[in-house]
């Protein structure tokens, strides 16, 4: 039988190995995989994001978690050909313009995905027509920028500035974050939220859709 406390406490913990040895048994036994995912995947990615608010996790924690987290979906993903796994929303993430710093904002992505959100990294140094593109093709629920540097966190203004002349600005809700942003910048150049770490984001999305 597989043993899914197992499995939440190897992501809580950050153990790839025993994770995807679960999700094995799992695929084998052919158990519900949505449940599995809501019950003891998103469950245990929300664990470790709270003792990280506490300050009884740190970002190498974080990470080996959402590692584990990815390496079971994964497994689990290439077993659900026929069905779409469900997802609380879908994301739109990338470093604006001009900045090539992406570490936090991948930590950042991963949570989401972590947390049952479907995530498109877009990367790092991505144009302004970039962002709008991908809102116009692939209609997210939350666009989030990230900039790490003063001098590109300019930018985040003109991202949004070109959602409004493409139309799109009402259709999407813009997160911003980043060591330079505040939740005072944040609010002067129009964004719905701001987060400073990736626990934080998760909660602040989830706070946007409306969703407990």
């Amino acid at each position: 039988m597989a043993d899914l406390n197992k499995l939440f406490d190897s992501i809580v913990a950050g153990k790839l190995e025993p994770a995807v040895e679960v999700t094995e048994q799992i695929i084998e036994e052919k158990l519900d995989i949505q449940s599995v995912i809501n019950d003891y995947m998103i469950k245990a990615m929300e664990e470790i994001g709270d003792r990280f608010q506490n300050h009884k996790a740190y970002v190498p924690e974080l990470l080996m978690a959402a590692r584990a987290m990815k390496g079971s979906l994964d497994l689990l993903k290439s077993h659900m050909k026929d069905e779409s796994i469900q997802t609380v929303g879908k994301i739109v993430i990338g470093t604006v313009f001009g900045d090539l710093h992406g570490i936090g904002k991948n930590l950042v992505a991963s949570m989401f995905e972590g947390c049952g959100f479907e995530v498109i990294n877009l990367g790092v140094n991505i144009p302004n027509s970039k962002f709008v593109e991908t809102v116009k093709q692939e209609k997210p629920d939350i666009l989030c920028l990230s900039a790490l540097l003063t001098t590109t966190m300019v930018n985040m203004k003109s991202v949004i500035e070109a959602l409004e002349n493409a139309g799109l600005r009402n259709q999407v809700k813009v997160m911003v974050g980043g060591a330079p942003v505040s939740e005072t910048f944040a609010r002067q150049i129009g964004a719905d939220g701001y987060s400073s770490n990736a626990n934080t984001a998760v909660i602040k999305a989830k706070e946007l859709l409306a969703i407990a």
